[in-house]
């Protein structure tokens, strides 16, 4: 019952299986991980997903109210270690829950004030990108568009986390497409040594 209180659904929606055990495994981190027990204390999630990642392994993805994400990034390597441990070698990635406002078509207001830009489709999903990746750095990104009109995001990331990242960046690119539908490949870029 104590880990129901690490589950905050919007409108008092029932959590489901997954949600219940990502819960479970953050209160259980609480109270076993003496060095990061205070600030695990503060933290909950909103909701989790499992997704399919390539190779058929499966990938679990975390959202956590969006003013919690800086607390989230101060534990998040060693959180996330411990977690994937938990759930048996599966992926395990932090994204804060944002919210996209609709364009405000000509004549039709919706609301009294101007959209922020931090509620755009494309803000939005520059976030969840970084979300996805953190701690690695983006350090550039191209648009390459195909002959047959289709798009895709060339993401580079900071080689230094190479070691670190490279094991997981088909999950990455698999969790970007779930959430987001768009085309997206890391890669790391080389540095000539002079």
């Amino acid at each position: 019952m104590a880990a129901r209180a690490k589950i905050q659904k919007e409108k008092g929606a029932e959590p489901d299986k997954l949600e219940e055990e990502v819960a479970q495994a953050l209160y259980e981190l609480e109270s076993s991980a003496s060095e990061i027990r205070a600030e695990l204390r503060e933290l909950v999630i909103s909701s989790a997903k499992e997704i399919e990642t390539k190779g058929g392994k499966k990938a679990i993805v975390v959202f956590v109210p969006f003013r919690l994400l800086q607390k989230y990034h101060r534990v998040q390597t060693r959180l996330v270690r411990e977690m994937e441990k938990k759930f048996s070698g599966r992926h395990v990635i932090i994204i804060a829950h944002r919210r996209i406002i609709p364009r405000e078509r000509k004549g039709h207001r919706l609301f009294r004030q101007r959209r922020p830009r931090s509620r755009t489709l494309t803000a939005v999903h520059e976030s969840i990108l970084e979300d996805v990746v953190y701690p690695t750095e983006i350090v550039g990104q191209r648009l390459r568009y195909k002959v047959d009109g289709s798009r895709t995001l060339k993401v580079m990331l900071d080689p230094k986390d190479q070691q670190n990242a490279e094991y997981k960046v088909d999950t990455f690119e698999s969790v970007y497409k779930k959430i987001t539908g768009k085309e997206v490949s890391f890669e790391f870029p080389v540095i000539a040594s002079e």
